[in-house]
């Protein structure tokens, strides 16, 4: 009988001797190139690991960030924890007290801060990258205390590579949503999440939150998502000024309109609320072209974009519609975003997975905060993570606003004479006209009877700004300005009294961008314009403020570089834009130079000739 060949045979006699010949090669035998790529990644898994927080409290993962003890983690660890305060340990085998310190819930982050055991210690913590320069392909480490097996808080390791950047996850609701996310094939399960993506530079690139698991929950299936950290990096003043923060809407709808015959398709308004961007001229069927300097062509890119930004910052949109001769106008505009926790525009339902690994709240009311030496570092207040941080932040701002100049006790009479060009209801040349405004203080004891009065272009205006019987129309005085008036009382409250001067509200607002006008420009660039300013906020005369501070680390630090005041949060605010600082009376610097904007105009460009303030009587 004759046998046929079969190569299997011969493949199967050949396994043992392939095997001993593999494991006879010596190391220095191998690729130079890969001992050195090997050596490289252990050396970056062992300069990151002492970064790494096991959050036990909680049951997941996290990231010191800077030497003071602040640690990026998820919200939906924190939620699990179900209490400010909780516990973390380090992989020095060191157990630490900890507090929450901002939460954004949108985005699925917190941050946290570990106490230190002595005062003046410093934590190791992990750089931050750039996860812009993140793409397909590169490789990745994931870190963090997977089914909580860092029981003495070493951190387990996976590797493997980036399999997608700018991902959208849909939300539960509003909550969770995970957008411009980096997608990864790096192992991360229960317990994984609030740990740190690291690339092979050991630089931070993103926040694990998110995975694909088979039915059971406890399997991954290589499909794992993590917060970019850039995304982070424009939340993070609101989290470490304690705030719950919330991110952007624009206030409308937007659908693909694929018209047969293109080959591209446009994104358009389909649905629009009163808002910022309808007052700035947004209508429905206008087209999308970009948000915040970058093109938008399909509605992943439009939600992946904007869910980048906080609720409250104002960025650059372009957008363009056929006029009545049928030719395409395009416009550009600054837009103050709205927030998303409200529900503002109805959405369709959208399916996607669900939560990111990592144990969810039980029901039921939170538990009193334990007592932990963390514990003094928590306040609790209504619109806030940690209001004690908040308050920090506020008094940190103060004295560098405070440098600058020292008015408390010029509590008295206040008045600026001016002269300028006026816009309002003038033209685009203006009229050049002379300003005077005044706060009287009528009762050093009764600050209810304070007057505002003003003289523009010959004409008389006055208010009591805390009287019950001021008509709205005098509270927007003069016409067209959105209420200087208004905006002068306040900014004088701010001089004399600080953050006290503000009954209702005060609160730090973390960074937002800000546009200061250009003396001559024709038309605005708003990306050369920006600066981005430390932001107080504040309610008081049943109005609302925003106050921008430059945060430049230099002479600058702390200086007021203008404000907005609401009357109406359906309306424009009135803009004041402040410059030209120069010494008065040795009490310190005020501006002068004043610009005033009230919508898309220019009310008035104002020269300060002088400044008169006194003390109380």
């Amino acid at each position: 009988m004759i046998r046929t060949f079969d190569p299997r045979w011969l493949f199967a006699a050949l396994i043992p001797a392939l095997l001993v010949a593999a494991f006879s090669v010596r190391g220095d035998d191998l690729d130079p190139r890969i001992l050195k790529m090997e050596r490289e990644r252990i050396e970056v898994i062992k300069k990151v690991q002492p970064s790494v927080v096991a959050v036990l409290t909680g049951g997941g993962s996290g990231v010191l960030i800077d030497e003071e003890g602040y640690a990026l983690t998820n919200f939906h660890v924190t939620e699990a924890a179900r209490s400010p305060v909780m516990k973390c340990g380090l992989p020095n085998g060191i157990l630490y007290d900890a507090v929450l310190v901002g939460l954004d819930k949108v985005g699925d982050v917190a941050l946290i801060k570990l106490l230190p055991k002595k005062p003046g210690d410093k934590f190791p913590f992990a750089k931050l990258g750039d996860s812009d320069t993140v793409h397909a392909g590169d490789w990745s480490l994931a870190m963090g205390n997977p089914f909580l097996l860092a029981t003495d808080f070493t951190p387990t390791v996976t590797f493997g590579l980036v399999s997608g950047v700018h991902r959208y996850q849909y939300p539960a609701g509003t909550l969770l949503e995970y957008t411009d996310c980096i997608q990864i094939d790096t192992s991360i399960n229960p317990g994984n999440s609030g740990g740190p993506l690291f690339d092979m530079k050991g630089e931070l690139i993103g926040i694990n939150g998110r995975g694909s698991f088979e039915k059971r929950g406890r399997v991954n299936s290589g499909v794992g998502y993590a917060i970019s950290i850039n995304q982070i990096k424009n939340f993070l003043p609101q989290l470490k000024a304690g705030m719950d923060t919330d991110h952007a809407s624009l206030g409308f709808r937007v659908e693909t309109d694929e018209e047969e015959g293109r080959l591209l398709s446009k994104l358009v308004v389909k649905q629009i609320i009163t808002s910022d961007a309808q007052r700035r001229g947004v209508e429905v069927d206008d087209q999308v072209v970009s948000f915040a300097g970058k093109p938008i062509g399909s509605v992943n890119q439009y939600k992946n974009i904007l869910g980048l930004y906080p609720k409250g910052w104002r960025l650059p949109f372009v957008y363009r519609r056929l006029n009545e001769k049928k030719q395409t106008e395009t416009h550009e505009t600054l837009v103050r975003l709205m927030g998303v926790q409200r529900q503002e525009l109805p959405q369709p339902g959208q399916p996607g997975p669900g939560p990111g690994p990592g144990p969810r709240p039980g029901p039921g009311p939170r538990p009193p905060v334990p007592s932990s030496p963390a514990s003094k570092l928590y306040e609790a207040k209504a619109g806030f993570a940690n209001f004690h941080f908040n308050k920090s932040e506020q008094e940190r701002l103060m004295k560098a606003f405070r440098k600058h100049g020292d008015f408390s006790k010029a509590s008295g009479d206040w008045g600026i004479r001016t002269s300028g060009t006026l816009y309002a209801g003038v033209g685009p040349r203006g009229k050049r006209i002379v300003a005077d405004l005044m706060v009287r203080n009528k009762g050093a004891k009764d600050r209810q009877n304070d007057l505002i009065q003003a003289i523009v272009d010959g004409l008389d205006y006055s208010m009591e700004p805390l009287g019950d019987e001021e008509k709205q129309s005098t509270r927007s005085d003069p016409p067209d300005s959105g209420g200087l008036l208004m905006a002068f009382y306040q900014y004088r409250q701010l001089l004399i009294h600080g953050t006290k001067g503000f009954a209702s509200a005060c609160s730090h607002g973390g960074v937002e961008p800000f546009y200061p006008p250009r003396e001559g420009q024709t038309k605005p660039d708003y990306a050369k314009m920006r600066v981005d300013a430390e932001v107080l906020r504040t309610s008081h005369a049943s109005v609302s403020g925003k106050w921008y501070f430059s945060k430049q680390n230099d002479d600058t630090a702390g200086q007021l570089l203008g404000f907005e005041i609401w009357l109406d949060r359906e309306k424009d605010p009135c803009e004041v834009y402040l410059s030209d600082y120069k010494d008065v009376g040795g009490d310190g610097k005020l501006p002068h130079r004043i610009e005033v904007h009230y919508g898309d105009k220019v009310y008035a460009v104002l020269t300060v000739n002088s400044w008169k303030k006194e003390a109380s009587k």
